[in-house]
């Protein structure tokens, strides 16, 4: 009896997150098409992996120059 009371509270508990779930996936703004996204001037394309790459790039040697800047200043 005890586990049959276990189960059917798991069953209640597992449909109450489901409904929670349900209704707040309900809440969230429709994702716009992209003929629509691309009417409204809304910029679809991912960037130029070469173009992250060489931010990536710039920001570590940044980095690097400014850490080589501060070993030379706390000698």
């Amino acid at each position: 009896m005890r586990a049959a009371f276990s189960l059917l509270a798991l069953v209640i508990v597992a449909a109450l997150v489901l409904y929670l779930g349900k209704r707040q996936l309900e809440t969230l703004p429709r994702p716009v098409p992209a003929a629509s996204a691309a009417a409204s001037g809304v910029p679809t394309a991912l960037p130029q992996p070469q173009a992250v790459g060489q931010q990536v790039q710039g920001a570590i040697d940044a980095a690097a120059q400014r850490e080589a800047d501060a070993a030379s200043a706390a000698q």
